[in-house]
């Protein structure tokens, strides 16, 4: 009888990997695939401090909400900036993706950026307990994006992988299932938004919000000059009449707007190259640099990359899922990875 209980209770055990950003929020369920996949945005009230809405809806609302009510991302740089508030965010992605029904606890593997502290990486595991979660495993994000990505991180060859989503940019040089050489920058795509805005207040005097400065980043951005540029109307506010007013803005534009920030990026990517042994040196420079998340598609950027460092990089299949892949296949195998799982709890 106590064979067939635990048996059941295998069988039934939920697992979930969620990849917890700044931007983007992704739960991962073993066997189903990715069946989440929302902004990490919460809606709260200011009289009673309730959460009113998460993920799209609360999206939404961002720059057009009543004084009562503000909407905003509760990770900051890719850890926990405000914790009652990601702990809600939590329970309703788990609730979410496991669906109304469920009445077990499941077991949980989030991913941190590859510099996080040990305080912000508590705060991670207690708030996916409180949310609901019956264990929690914590794993650097450089780590699943390489699983994701479908690297053999086990095997003694060195891999470098550029995990850059909304908060954080992660580096990493991978051998034998362990991190060699790291760093973690806090310059990412929310970065290059803030740039593209302030570009066009200085430029146009037109004040626009963060969602249309992700719009022209991702319709007509690059990383390099581009011969046929591509060009976009832009609307927003005029800073000296006050009225609504648009304007052109053209890709070369933008590229020179983003600079600084890619500069930062790819002085990172140099730092982890400096730091690497020569033997998986002369791995990276055979097997190239591999590009995740989903700031890593802005257009060229594997281009830049090689331009400024000299060793070949290339985009992963799927680069926006790979840390939520990693996290699912992590789960199913952690026997294999338990090396590289940080904490449990």
């Amino acid at each position: 009888m106590i064979v067939l209980y635990s048996y059941l209770m295998k069988f039934f055990s939920q697992k979930l990997g969620i990849d917890l950003g700044t931007a983007n929020t992704l739960v991962f369920v073993p066997g189903k695939g990715i069946v989440l996949n929302e902004p990490s945005v919460v809606a709260v009230s200011e009289q009673d401090k309730k959460v009113l809405a998460v993920g799209f809806e609360a999206k939404e609302m961002i720059g057009r909400t009543p004084d009562n009510i503000i909407a905003y991302r509760p990770m900051r740089d890719g850890v926990i900036a405000d914790y009652r508030v990601t702990e809600a965010m939590l329970r309703y992605f788990i609730n979410k993706a496991l669906g109304s029904w469920n009445f077990l606890r499941p077991e949980v593997m989030v991913s941190v950026p590859a510099g996080i502290t040990s305080t912000e990486r508590r705060a991670v595991i207690e708030a996916t307990i409180r949310a609901g979660a019956k264990n929690a495993y914590v794993v650097k994000e450089p780590i699943l994006a390489a699983i994701g990505a479908g690297i053999p991180i086990q095997e003694a060859c060195g891999h470098m992988i550029v995990d850059i989503g909304g908060g954080t940019t992660d580096v990493a040089v991978i051998s034998l299932g362990g991190i060699v050489a790291s760093t973690s920058v806090k310059c990412a795509g929310n970065r290059i938004d803030a740039a593209i805005a302030d570009y066009i207040k200085k430029t146009f005097n037109l004040a626009i919000g963060d969602k249309t400065a992700e719009d022209i980043k991702i319709k007509i951005g690059s990383a390099i000059p581009l011969e046929e540029e591509l060009s976009m109307q832009v609307k927003g506010r005029d800073f000296i009449s006050g009225l609504p007013r648009s304007t052109e803005i053209k890709t070369n534009e933008i590229v020179k707007a983003i600079s600084k920030e890619l500069r930062d990026m790819i002085k990172a990517i140099k730092d982890v190259l400096q730091e690497t042994p020569p033997e998986l040196a002369a791995d990276i420079i055979d097997q190239g640099i591999i590009m995740t998340g989903g700031s890593s598609i802005l257009r060229n950027f594997p281009e830049l990359v090689f331009r400024r460092t000299g060793v070949k990089a290339r985009l992963a299949d799927d680069a926006l899922f790979c840390v939520a892949k990693g996290t699912g296949i992590a789960l199913e195998h952690l026997d294999t990875y338990k090396k590289s799982v940080m904490s449990k709890r």
